[in-house]
């Protein structure tokens, strides 16, 4: 009934008049004020490891925000960050920061306390983030759904049934049971070390026992069978059920909570020969990720307070 009086239209917008001149002048008076700073620019750090900034993705991902008019971009030399005092580190007002192989972090940490720039990715939570066991936590917190898992903490001496740090574990032929609770072969077994990429999928003798030893990619080959099949008693270990894929490794990479992209390639749990195209590189395909998928990749950039990450699903 409003929108068909002409009398409403006419009387509703003489008081809206008034409003939007006075949102003009305000627009006005704060571009007039950017105009006469001195530096009007955002400037944004790159704090990481060379091999990582200089990574096509990085490079391409750099050059898309520095199309913005008020953002510089700011990366920190290598040396800088691993020789000189934070105190002497470039000064920026939001800071890309990431831990890999060499990286300072609690140095990053340092700077971070000192100039208070806005973080892209959370600092603090990158310790997490080496610690398969918390990774699970904190997954688990978030009701991010995993594969069911157990863990050892302790190296354990060489026997049957192991009792350390409180966590009874029995391994079996075909199976491991850790406090009670069983694994059936075939199961995967991580270090809790994230750091660490050796990771093992123990098979059941009716498959042909044995593991696959997945590690880093060296020249075209990511893992190799081998006929040992008791689990490994040097150190800490997560313990996880495998999650068949049909031989494909999917990767995620997410830029916010919002936006996600997905990647296939031939899972190295396969037969650990790495397909490459006629350049070289590895070859992977696009993935299309269902609703509730993104879903998923968006409560991890949450939990976890990354904006912008690589998820991996790893299996056979």
């Amino acid at each position: 009934l409003l929108m068909a009086d002409p009398s409403y239209d006419r009387d509703h917008n003489e008081q809206e008049q008034p409003d939007v001149e006075s949102e003009t002048s305000e627009n006005e008076e704060l571009s007039d004020e950017i105009e006469s700073e001195e530096n009007p620019f955002i400037t944004v750090g790159i704090c990481a490891m060379s091999k990582k900034v200089k990574a096509k993705p990085m490079e391409e991902i750099l050059n898309r925000i520095e199309r913005f008019e008020f953002i510089k971009i700011n990366v920190f030399p290598e040396t800088t960050i691993l020789t000189k005092p934070v105190e002497e580190w470039p000064i920026c007002d939001a800071l890309i920061s990431f831990h890999s192989k060499g990286f300072p972090l609690a140095k990053a940490q340092e700077y971070c306390k000192l100039r208070r720039p806005f973080l892209i990715n959370d600092l603090d939570k990158q310790w997490d983030i080496m610690d398969r066991i918390q990774i699970h936590e904190i997954l688990k917190a978030a009701d991010i759904p995993q594969p069911r898992y157990g863990f050892i903490q302790q190296p354990l001496p060489d026997s049957s049934e192991i009792v350390s740090s409180n966590v009874a574990v029995i391994e079996q032929d075909d199976q491991i049971k850790i406090n009670g609770e069983i694994f059936h072969k075939p199961f995967v077994e991580k270090p809790v070390n994230a750091e660490n990429h050796e990771v093992y999928i123990y098979f059941p003798p009716a498959a042909g026992g044995g593991s696959q030893r997945l590690f880093r990619k060296i020249g075209s080959r990511s893992s190799v069978y081998t006929t040992r099949n008791n689990i490994r008693t040097d150190g800490p270990y997560v313990y996880e059920e495998f999650m068949p894929t049909d031989g494909t490794d999917v990767k995620v990479y997410t830029v916010g909570p919002e936006y996600a992209h997905a990647e296939a390639r031939k899972a190295p749990a396969l037969d650990g020969k790495v397909e490459r195209d006629e350049f070289g590189k590895e070859v992977r395909y696009p993935v299309i990720l269902r609703a509730d998928e993104k879903l998923i990749s968006m409560k991890i950039c949450l939990a976890f307070k990354v904006d912008s990450a690589k998820l991996d699903n790893k299996a056979g």
